[in-house]
């Protein structure tokens, strides 16, 4: 799944700076996150980065938008072709793999 960003977003603005894709972007009333362009961090991050700086937990899983890590992965290398050869999953990347 894609990430969103819920109504509980208090605009701060910490989130943006941290997306690899450029995938969010200041909204009407919120922030928002485009699903085209996000990869969850996979190929970059073990975590949505998003969702780890987050002040009040708005950066969650889209439950509209269901997709694996398989093809995160590929979003991610298709968005960075210029960063594809050192992309990679990490042991412990996004919830796809889970303790």
């Amino acid at each position: 799944m894609s990430t969103m960003i819920t109504e509980e977003c208090i605009n701060c603005g910490v989130c943006e700076p941290e997306c690899p894709n450029e995938a969010i972007s200041e909204g009407e009333e919120t922030f928002v996150i485009n699903p085209a362009l996000c990869t969850e961090c996979v190929g970059f991050h073990g975590k949505e980065q998003c969702a780890e700086v987050c002040p009040v937990d708005c950066c969650v899983p889209d439950p509209n938008n269901p997709e694996d890590e398989e093809l995160l992965f590929k979003r991610a290398k298709e968005i960075h072709p210029d960063q594809a050869d050192g992309l990679e999953l990490g042991p412990e990347t996004s919830r796809f793999r889970a303790s």
